[in-house]
């Protein structure tokens, strides 16, 4: 990333901004979680938020890394994980988005990035944003330079109502730069589930900059590609996540055994 260089390990906290698990899992599949975490290093405090808002969806995707976590065992996949709160930077932005480090985000005002400068916000991109993406690069890497299938999934979750508006979906998919993945994977989970409200572009569309993670790194090798986004009230308790990823571990294989023979 032009005009920035990581910070030492050290430098970011005693804990690691990025955790890559299972690397050398023998699945295709990759799985990234930009969102993992609501963790704030102490440096910045609690960031001016009280402890019930720093466990809404605003600090991190509820669910998500309970989910990639299962999803993982159950493909035999790798997986990376941010984790630092999505308040303190956003990984799933690029270095020069609006968004990266956010002053208000919905309804919650964050006060203790009011006073972000320039320095700072440089400052936080070295510590943890280039950090985590520098560990996904090194697995794409090693997986490319061993001529390993791969393909690229990112897992989210989101809010059941947004502004007021209530999305109807339990789950969406938002594609790559090549949709067919994405398109297979919905096709699988059509035939799983009859009647299944799918959003597809929703409830964010690929569009709207919320795409860095799978833009940066699937179409630098040209990797199929999909982000799924789960509506977090489905995957709260256990028999949730282990619901939603159980049943994307099978509709994953089927679409890229789909895409495999078409």
């Amino acid at each position: 990333m032009v005009g920035y260089g990581a910070a030492s390990r050290s430098a970011a906290s005693l804990v690691p901004p990025a955790l890559t698990i299972n690397a050398e899992g023998r699945s295709p599949f990759v799985l990234v979680c930009d969102h993992a975490s609501n963790r704030i290093p102490q440096r910045y405090g609690d960031l001016g938020l009280t402890p019930l808002q720093r466990l809404l969806h605003v600090a991190w995707d509820p669910g998500a890394l309970a989910v990639a976590l299962h999803l993982s065992d159950a493909l035999a996949a790798p997986l990376v994980q941010s984790t630092v709160s999505r308040l303190v930077v956003d990984c799933n932005r690029a270095p020069d988005a609006p968004d990266l480090v956010v002053v208000r985000s919905e309804t919650v005002d964050i006060p203790g990035n009011r006073p972000v400068g320039p320095e700072e916000r440089a400052h936080r991109i070295a510590a943890f944003h280039i950090p985590y993406h520098q560990a996904i690069e090194a697995l794409l890497s090693h997986r490319h330079g061993a001529g390993r299938e791969t393909l690229f999934v990112a897992v989210h979750s989101f809010t059941p109502v947004y502004h007021g508006v209530h999305r109807p979906w339990p789950i969406g998919l938002i594609p790559g730069r090549d949709p067919t993945l994405a398109r297979l994977l919905g096709d699988a989970l059509r035939a799983e589930v009859p009647g299944l409200a799918l959003g597809w572009n929703q409830p964010y569309a690929a569009d709207s900059g919320v795409t860095y993670t799978l833009d940066h790194h699937a179409n630098r090798y040209g990797l199929p590609a999909v982000m799924i986004e789960l509506r977090h009230d489905e995957i709260l308790l256990p028999g949730g996540v282990a619901l939603w990823a159980d049943r994307l571990a099978r509709c994953l294989e089927a679409a890229r055994l789909a895409r495999a023979s078409s």
